[in-house]
């Protein structure tokens, strides 16, 4: 799986900055860094000591002027990142010096390195489990403070810790269960029939609730697809203004402005909400917008979570009983915003729009998009569909992507297979092979068991200096 030549990498983002870092990682990444690295006494890398930052400069190979003034930290093996020689060089922060030092280390006899490819050594040199290094990858890229804490816990091993749980658990049935099969007259099967089922069922439901986890680290990671809709003038991009903090939607008193589809990621509290404000949907409109419309109800086909947008500042009309039987056919969630709160008449015409909404939405919400009232309200209703409480994000283990929670529903189909033929007086051996089964979706989790593409597409997501 992984080539055990020397590579290097910038490691910092380009631009103009204070410092920049090179990264140095392999067998011969000392002798790399001896070929380009002195100190004003002469000392070269090699004999530096162990983690300690030595001030000096960086040359190109067979050249007498240096290219800059660095700090460079050695750091052997096995105590490092990568589990491999780790060679670190923090020079200024110019595009041009940084790119020249790193073009002296590749001209020294290193490679460059491919994206993720410092953290794919060390999930192969046994330094982190696959579940750690893909936490890792989803740090980098975290925008809230759930996810902060989300991934921070996969790092922690708080995922890997539980799966290993259940695999080491499987591990003593399909034990037990071989020398049952083996030695059928000697009784050596360390549990008894009734052990046997008892902890087939135990796992599969640990697979369960691990794998119910999952709407909730979805909705802190990846985000839930979200739409907002209504007619126009409702307020819809009033709103879209509101979650993502500026004005990213022109908002006038013209109908149809809204004519595309815009889209952002937001958070809203711990909740993810990938987000669509679309067209202002209506009968009788001109071409151009009736393009738009036709994408809004696209999108309402998609969508999980739909928050319909209602002007509360006039009566129910056709326009809007027409919204209301759209969203009603979407297997989303609908929330109903009843909107312009603070409009003359606008409780008695809410009063009207919660009997239109009765039976379709989810849930409804009163709102002044403009003015930002009921935010708050929106926030823990939404954290509250999708957020369960019970779990403590940063402490307990929760799946984060769509290739863990598969392989737990793998695992948990094969074990719920296991259990009803071991009940059912089955042989031995097609329990062995479901219970075989689970423990390669679990082994997949860790990395135990996986293939080499799923391996390759996990670190291309990296940037190349991680």
């Amino acid at each position: 799986m992984l080539e055990k030549d020397t590579i290097s990498a910038i490691s910092t983002p380009s631009g103009k900055g204070g410092v920049a870092l090179i990264r140095i990682s392999g067998d011969s990444a000392v002798e790399v860094a001896d070929r380009i690295f002195r100190t004003p006494g002469g000392r070269v890398a090699s004999a530096l000591a162990d983690r300690r930052a030595t001030f000096g400069s960086v040359y190109a190979p067979n050249e007498e002027l240096a290219i800059d003034d660095v700090l460079l930290t050695v750091m052997r093996a096995p105590n490092t990142f990568t589990g491999e020689d780790t060679v670190e060089i923090c020079c200024h922060g110019g595009v041009l010096v940084t790119h020249s030092v790193l073009a002296a280390t590749l001209a020294a006899g290193a490679r460059a390195a491919t994206a993720g490819e410092f953290t794919r050594r060390a999930f192969v040199n046994g330094k982190m489990t696959l579940t750690e290094a893909e936490s890792l990858g989803m740090l980098l890229d975290a925008s809230s403070d759930a996810q902060v804490r989300l991934y921070r816990s996969g790092m922690l091993g708080r995922l890997s810790q539980k799966t290993s749980e259940i695999y080491d658990s499987l591990c003593a049935v399909q034990s037990s269960l071989f020398a049952a099969i083996d030695y059928p007259d000697e009784d050596l099967a360390e549990m008894s029939f009734e052990e046997l089922v008892a902890a087939l069922t135990s796992a599969a439901r640990d697979c369960e609730r691990l794998a119910n986890t999952y709407r909730t680290g979805r909705a802190i990671g990846t985000g839930i697809p979200t739409v907002i809709c209504g007619k126009p003038n409702a307020g819809k991009s009033s709103l879209y203004n509101l979650l993502v903090g500026y004005d990213a939607a022109i908002v006038t008193d013209v109908k149809g402005t809204t004519r595309d589809v815009l889209t952002q990621s937001v958070s809203l509290g711990a909740v993810t909400l990938r987000l669509k404000d679309t067209a202002g949907i209506r009968e009788n409109a001109d071409q151009i917008e009736s393009i738009g419309i036709r994408r809004a109800l696209d999108e309402l086909e998609d969508a999980e979570l739909v928050l319909m947008v209602l002007d509360t500042s006039a009566p129910p009309d056709d326009e809007d009983l027409a919204l209301v039987e759209k969203v009603g056919s979407t297997r989303a969630v609908k929330i109903a915003i009843l909107n312009k709160t603070d409009a003359a008449g606008s409780a008695e015409h809410s009063l009207a729009f919660r009997a239109c909404v009765d039976g379709v939405a989810d849930e409804c919400i009163e709102m002044s998009a403009l003015r930002g009232t009921g935010l708050d309200a929106l926030r823990e209703l939404i954290e509250s569909k999708y957020i369960d409480g019970t779990i403590s994000i940063g402490n307990d283990a929760v799946v984060m992507n769509a290739r863990q929670a598969a392989a737990l529903c793998s695992a948990m189909e094969a074990l719920e297979r296991a259990t009803e033929l071991a009940r059912d007086g089955a042989e031995l051996d097609m329990c062995c092979a479901d219970v075989e089964a689970a423990l390669i979706a679990l082994g997949g989790i860790d990395g135990r068991a996986v293939s080499e593409d799923v391996v390759s597409g996990i670190f291309s997501h990296f940037c190349v200096g991680k």
